[in-house]
C-alpha cells in the first residue's frame, strides 16, 4: 500500500463519518410526525420571551407615559466627565518595568 493508497483511505474513512454526522444531525432535527424542529438554537424560549417584552415595552411606554423633565445640568455632564478621565488614562504613560515580570 503505497502513499496514495492511504490517502484514499483516510479520505473515504473521513467523508464517511462526515456523512454519518449529517445524518445524525439532521435526523436529530426531526420529530416523530416527520415535521423539522430545531433542537438546537442560540436563545432559549424564556430568553427569547424576555426579549420580546423588552423590546415590546421600550416601543409602548414612550407613547403610554408623559414626557419626563430634563435633568440637572451635572447630571448631563457626567459622561463629559467620564469620557475625559478614560482618555487620560488612555494616553498616560505607564512604568513598564512594574509591570513586566522577571521570571519567565
Amino acid at each position: 500500500m503505497d502513499v496514495s493508497e492511504s490517502s484514499e483511505v483516510k479520505l473515504r474513512s473521513t467523508t464517511k463519518v462526515f456523512m454519518n454526522n449529517q445524518y445524525m444531525m439532521n435526523n436529530s432535527r426531526r420529530s416523530a410526525n416527520g415535521k423539522k424542529v430545531f433542537s438546537i438554537s442560540y436563545f432559549s424560549l424564556e430568553s427569547f420571551l424576555l426579549l420580546i417584552c423588552l423590546s415590546a415595552s421600550l416601543l409602548l411606554l414612550p407613547l403610554i407615559l408623559p414626557p419626563l423633565p430634563p435633568p440637572p445640568f451635572m447630571l448631563l455632564l457626567l459622561p463629559i466627565f467620564i469620557l475625559s478621565l478614560l482618555m487620560f488614562l488612555a494616553f498616560m504613560p505607564s512604568n513598564v518595568k512594574n509591570v513586566s515580570y522577571k521570571y519567565v
